[in-house]
């Protein structure tokens, strides 16, 4: 759909999946700022197609997911005075990026193959699932650059694993393999590299035998309330699932159950 070679990435929509490609390969999917706007570009035209119904984001090559922040041109920004960056990214280009997008109600898919160092494993993070090949290494080196995870990585990997095991991999730099972030929680599922697509398009396929709109007021809920109090969170207003429950879906899922048929979702 979209040809954004020069900024490296890659937009396509094939059905009800948009994917999207961190396409600079030659140095294993590094992040500039010029990708940074494209993507958010990406983010903003995802959320507001209807048709789309999941998105897949993975990185070029068979190296590399992202390997985070082009820091090239980051040490070219240092001798040109531009003022380092910290936690979050307001006022940067692509902000919000999809690290501070809490508002993006469908679910993202990261596929994962190689390298998901720094701005990447913090990108894969962001995602509401993780699928790797078992040739895949997470890591957040930054304290061994002099610079922080500001991209939500010291905020979600203490949140997703225990404090222990967070603080060692975040003050050290220290990498992680497939498996042991499987075993952590941090992925839903490491298969081979050569299975890898199979596995994305099990969970894809998965993913919109579900309500569309259930699954937006499933994900917002989840995200809003996993810090709330649970007496709190039952008595939050949720917008999607006030859309859900009062959408023609809410009745067909039951209808189609009743008539032994499966179910046609309108997502409205």
């Amino acid at each position: 759909m979209t040809d954004t070679e020069e900024s490296g990435v890659r937009y396509e929509k094939k059905g009800h999946i948009a994917y999207v490609t961190l396409d600079r390969p030659a140095v294993l999917n590094a992040m500039n700022l010029r990708m940074h706007e494209e993507l958010a570009r990406v983010w903003d035209d995802v959320e507001a197609d209807d048709d789309i119904r999941v998105a897949v984001l993975t990185g070029a090559g068979d190296r590399s997911f992202s390997v985070g922040q082009d820091l090239r041109e980051r040490s070219r920004l240092d001798g040109q005075g531009v003022p380092p960056s910290t936690f979050g990214s307001r006022g940067q280009p692509g902000w919000p990026r999809l690290t501070e997008r809490f508002g993006l109600s469908k679910p993202v898919v990261a596929r994962v193959n190689g390298y998901a160092l720094g701005g990447g494993f913090e990108l894969a993070l962001a995602c509401d699932l993780i699928i790797a090949s078992d040739q895949s290494v997470f890591a957040l080196p930054e304290a061994t650059l002099g610079l922080v995870p500001g991209a939500g990585g010291a905020f979600r990997l203490a949140r997703q694993v225990p404090l222990k095991i967070a603080m060692g991999y975040l003050l050290t730099g220290r990498r992680m393999s497939a498996d042991v972030a499987l075993r952590l929680g941090l992925v839903n599922e490491v298969v081979p590299a050569e299975e890898l697509d199979d596995a994305v398009t099990a969970w894809t396929d998965a993913l919109l035998c579900s309500a569309p709109l259930a699954v937006r007021a499933i994900k917002e809920a989840v995200m809003r309330s996993v810090d709330m109090p649970l007496e709190e969170a039952f008595v939050t207003p949720f917008p999607w699932e006030q859309q859900r429950r009062h959408s023609a879906d809410a009745v067909e899922g039951p209808r189609a159950f009743a008539e032994g048929r499966e179910p046609v979702w309108r997502g409205r």
